[in-house]
């Protein structure tokens, strides 16, 4: 097929982000022709095995004030720490890429939407050189930033990376996510970027720059213990993880498209714009970074994933009865999201008062979801959501 060239990547816009901050490569569509599926049906249609997650939608609605209220409050209490992540990441990067890349062959930032997307305008600022930012700091470094989807199952899309591959051929990529859970992104990406790693493929070395076979994926966060490059192992707050589209550029989730039709598709929700907090938790962020005190420091580098978690995962599936791992939704961000946008069973907890889980134990007794206290038996994890069981054969 023919694949648009960078002369229109501008038509895809930047969501609610400045242009300067990232190119979103998805097809924008209007909500109005998204069929717009309640909850409980989707659920229900997902595990039968009719209808693919990816292939429906329950459009956004506004969130709650106390929702509202506890992103606040985690924003003020974690303005710092994501700061001096990204900070560090920035740094490491500058390390790895300082040498290799320039303004003719910047290093691309390739986000995940949508939970990269945050992450991944952070890091742009950071690494940026231009008047926005500090401009004689210690890892400034010539970077562009893409955000484009990648769907459990079906894989990134493959029409928006060759655009990448296309227009930078002899740039290494980097890929951004938020946070880790079990690791499920991380083996789509991986299966995804298997036709790359061959040294003879053109494109080995955009991609596999660390070695063959090491996928450069880079989180804020890495409970799972998959990442290449990671701030933090741990399941902590992260302010970007409580809400969806209005701190993602007002992106909805992704749905597919095959990829003879083109991009991936998503809708934009012009309907939130006056709540949406996408730039100012950038630049809340961004102001904190640029007046950070601490000495940065270079972050391990992992060549290959250690799943850290994976017999975690498999004990909450036998206690539970649960021969979907799909169903399994762990961290506080996966957590609190899937009781968003999912129908859940319960909530498994480490402590049952701890404040970074206040959100989640507000909507659970909002809505009546029981909740199950497991203390040390799921760390690192502080919280785990299990989806409901809508199909007896649990598909």
């Amino acid at each position: 097929m023919t694949y648009p060239n960078m002369q229109t990547f501008a038509q895809y816009g930047s969501g609610s982000y400045l242009p300067s901050d990232v190119t979103v490569l998805l097809d924008i569509v209007d909500k109005q022709t998204v069929a717009d599926i309640p909850v409980s049906q989707k659920e229900a249609l997902i595990q039968s095995g009719q209808r693919h997650y990816s292939d429906m939608l329950t459009l956004e609605q506004a969130p709650t004030a106390m929702h509202e209220q506890l992103y606040q409050q985690a924003l003020t209490q974690g303005a710092d720490r994501t700061a001096n992540d990204i900070a560090n990441l920035a740094y490491t990067l500058h390390d790895i890429f300082g040498q290799t890349v320039d303004n003719e062959q910047p290093l691309v930032l390739v986000s995940l939407v949508r939970a990269g997307l945050p992450i991944g305008v952070l890091l742009q600022r950071a690494l940026s050189d231009d008047e926005r930012s500090d401009s004689d700091s210690s890892y400034a470094l010539p970077s562009v930033h893409y955000g484009i989807s990648i769907i459990r199952d079906r894989g990134l899309d493959p029409v928006a990376l060759q655009m990448i591959l296309d227009a930078y051929p002899s740039s290494p990529i980097v890929f951004v996510d938020g946070w880790t859970g079990k690791g499920a992104i991380y083996q789509e990406l991986e299966r995804s970027l298997r036709p790359f790693n061959q040294p003879n493929q053109p494109h080995f070395a955009n991609i596999f720059h660390q070695g063959a076979g090491v996928v450069p994926l880079l989180t804020l966060a890495d409970p799972a213990g998959v990442a290449w490059l990671a701030a933090s192992n741990e399941d902590w707050l992260i302010p970007s993880g409580l809400l969806n589209s209005t701190v993602s550029g007002l992106i909805s989730r992704s749905l597919y498209t095959e990829p003879q039709s083109g991009l991936h598709r998503s809708v934009f929700y012009e309907e939130l714009r006056a709540i949406d907090h996408s730039l100012a938790f950038i630049e809340q962020i961004d102001r904190a970074r640029q007046t950070l005190q601490r000495p940065m420091q270079c972050l391990p580098m992992y060549q290959q994933p250690r799943y850290r978690t994976s017999g975690l995962i498999d004990s909450i599936a036998a206690d539970y009865h649960i021969t979907n791992r799909n169903r399994i939704k762990p961290t506080i961000a996966e957590a609190t999201r899937a009781i968003l946008r999912r129908d859940p069973e319960r909530i498994l907890l480490a402590c049952a008062d701890h404040p970074d889980t206040l959100l989640l134990r507000h909507l659970c007794h909002e809505r009546d979801i029981h909740i199950s206290v497991l203390g040390d038996k799921i760390l690192p994890y502080h919280a785990i959501t299990l989806i409901k069981q809508r199909s007896k054969d649990d598909c």
